[in-house]
């Protein structure tokens, strides 16, 4: 019986950052010496990120990153390393898994499956490389194996999956593996986050080793890579479908080891110390979200975040978000290292013998500044609301009136058009110009402190064009935009009670309001639009699911027999049609965070056109349901 230690190593990297991303490498391989490890298994494309986008069809990328080969490779005496990376080959570039051996290429294992569905664009730029198919590739003078291939590495005979392979289940290249002499599979992968995707992750890695009768090793890239998408840093091994390790997901760390000592025969019986990860999807949400905005603010080199808080749900969230994300933070990095990251390091000193809470709210002061803007339709319950979250977290806080700038624009309207506006005549437009009002001066905050201002609409909103363009919506970049209002409003809950953010308590007990209308009329966000839950259910079923109209109501039919065939009737017709009316919108709304197994953003997942029939014989045929 034959114990070897093998380790993945999840690396947090950004595209185009070369030496950024040739440090993590490179500690990642120091880590896995340090540790004794034999074999290292580094994520997929991770030299030049997974997020290079349309610099892959560029032809100087794969020749630079090819530079790059024999400086990793001296990195790796003594040691097997397999790093990610694109290679040209003929006139194609081709996704590929570099195998270095004590310093040594071995050669280069090419991605058989591109990703193509919701945020996965591959194809664009990579070519599938044939099942079966071997070729040699000349690199710097020397020839090396390219394509399907295997490695034969003293006691382990290596196969390989690149993530999308595995997903293939009777085409998948670990199919061919069976019954060969391959002990290991390794999958460097760029697995893009999802609520409740690692279950299905976990039990993918497990079975595949109990499948094929191997030791099967996952790494995945981590962190907020390029913008949009997030990846967990997941790392699991397997053997005759047990884990035998995995790693905590999700870490502020820029490189995460793990390893295990693994039985090369395969004889060792079948006993898993494994935790399986229990976080629910509040959790999972949280510890996502939190990442993506560290890794969004300090690689876009911002000083923080800017944010107009309403008092209401969804900006709330938001600065909790913000706030966890510096707890997070100087827990994971510790404080010097935050600060750093963060460029506030003018703050070390005067954090010095602060206790944990009293640094939290130093940090907060400095990189998280909000203002409640009120109008004349502002209640009391929001103002406090705002104002007493922001003393919770220790943020920022200024309070000043809009009402000047909203008379001032509706003044020159009324006196270029010769009539006033009415809220009979012009509700509207009434309500839009207060909510657009409140974006120049918001703006100003956030060049004044160059940081980012975060926009606040949530997926729902985008769904139905619940958002004032230019008013809301304004922003760099959108933290709760890719999840819907109900979960979040469970998640506010979650938020006072579980985490601590007792500031909430005012925000949870309020009914969501947009307070653009005259405060006698009682506006409401459900009354506006729907009940979330059904807002969320038809959601789903139409946009996730791509169901018309009417199969959207025979579905929803027999779950809520509460309705009547012409309330649920009327809630899918409003749906529908303003889905189809606010597409443009959604093209314009602030870049956001994929967080669930699908997003309304149409640069990543839900492409729809501008102009439309606006499902308009479809939803007769609802009529007649």
């Amino acid at each position: 019986m034959a114990i070897t230690r093998i380790a993945g190593a999840a690396l947090n990297q950004t595209p185009l950052d070369w030496q950024g991303n040739l440090r993590h490498i490179k500690q990642a391989i120091k880590m896995a010496k340090e540790a004794e490890v034999k074999l290292l298994c580094l994520p997929e494309l991770c030299i030049t990120g997974y997020g290079c986008e349309d610099l892959f069809l560029s032809k100087w990328l794969p020749e630079k990153v090819l530079s790059f080969l024999p400086e990793i490779a001296s990195w790796c005496k003594d040691i097997d390393v397999v790093v990610g990376l694109p290679i040209a080959f003929g006139d194609y570039l081709y996704n590929c898994a570099c195998m270095i051996s004590d310093g040594a290429i071995q050669g280069f294992y090419a991605k058989q499956f591109m990703a193509l569905d919701g945020v996965h664009y591959e194809p664009r730029w990579f070519r599938p490389w044939p099942s079966g198919k071997k070729e040699t590739i000349e690199i710097n003078g020397e020839t090396y194996p390219l394509g399907d291939v295997t490695f034969q590495l003293r006691e382990w005979h290596v196969g390989f999956e690149i993530c999308e392979d595995a997903w293939h289940e009777n085409e998948r290249p670990a199919c061919r593996l069976l019954g060969t002499d391959v002990n290991l599979i390794l999958n460097p992968s760029a697995s893009h986050f999802a609520l409740s995707k690692s279950a299905f992750r976990e039990s993918l890695v497990s079975n595949s080793s109990r499948k094929f009768g191997c030791t099967y090793l996952y790494a995945n890239l981590l962190g907020n890579e390029s913008g949009r998408m997030i990846f967990d840093g997941e790392i699991l091994i397997s053997q005759k479908g047990s884990i035998l390790a995995r790693n905590e997901r999700l870490s502020f760390k820029e490189v995460n080891l793990v390893y295990a000592d693994v039985d090369t025969e395969q004889k060792l019986p079948s006993q898993s110390p494994f935790q399986y990860d229990t976080h629910d999807e509040v959790e999972e949400f949280t510890l996502a979200t939190t990442l993506a905005l560290y890794d969004y603010c300090r690689k876009s080199r911002s000083k923080g975040f800017i944010l107009s808080l309403s008092g209401g749900a969804d900006s709330s969230a938001c600065a909790v978000l913000v706030a966890e994300t510096v707890k997070r933070g100087l827990s994971e990095v510790g404080r010097a290292a935050f600060l750093e990251k963060t460029g506030m390091t003018q703050l070390h000193d005067e954090m010095q013998g602060l206790s944990e809470a009293a640094a939290g709210r130093l940090v907060m002061k400095h990189w998280l500044t909000t203002a409640y803007q009120g109008t004349v339709n502002s209640s009391e319950d929001t103002y406090l609301s705002a104002k007493e979250l922001a003393d919770n977290l220790g943020a920022t806080f200024y309070h000043w009136k809009i009402d000047e700038e909203v008379a001032s624009y509706t003044a020159k309207i009324e006196k270029s058009i010769g009539r006033k506006l009415t809220w009979e005549q012009d509700d509207i437009t009434l309500q839009n110009i207060q909510a657009r009002a409140r974006s120049p001066i918001i703006w100003m905050l956030a060049n004044l402190n160059n940081a980012l201002l975060l926009t606040t609409s949530n997926r729902s909103e985008g769904d139905v064009g619940y958002a004032t363009m230019d008013g809301d919506t304004s922003g760099s970049i959108g933290p709760i935009a890719g999840i819907d209002k109900y979960f979040l409003l469970q998640w506010l809950r979650y938020a006072q009670k579980e985490l601590g953010y007792t500031g909430l308590q005012r925000v949870n007990s309020l009914t969501p309001s947009a307070e653009l209308r005259p405060p006698g009329e009682t506006q409401t966000d459900e009354k506006d639009l729907m009940p979330y839950a059904m807002l969320v259910a038809i959601e789903r079923l139409a946009i996730r699911d791509h169901l018309s109209p009417v199969q959207v109501y025979h579905a929803l039919r027999e779950n809520h027999p509460e309705l009547s065939p012409k309330v649920l009737k009327d809630y899918i017709t409003k749906f529908f049609r303003l889905w189809s009316r606010n597409q443009w919108k959604r093209e314009r709304l602030a870049p956001s965070f994929h967080l669930d197994d699908f997003n309304v953003d149409p640069r990543t997942w839900a492409r729809f056109p501008i102009l439309s029939g606006g499902f308009s014989e479809e939803l007769k045929a609802l009529d007649n349901a």
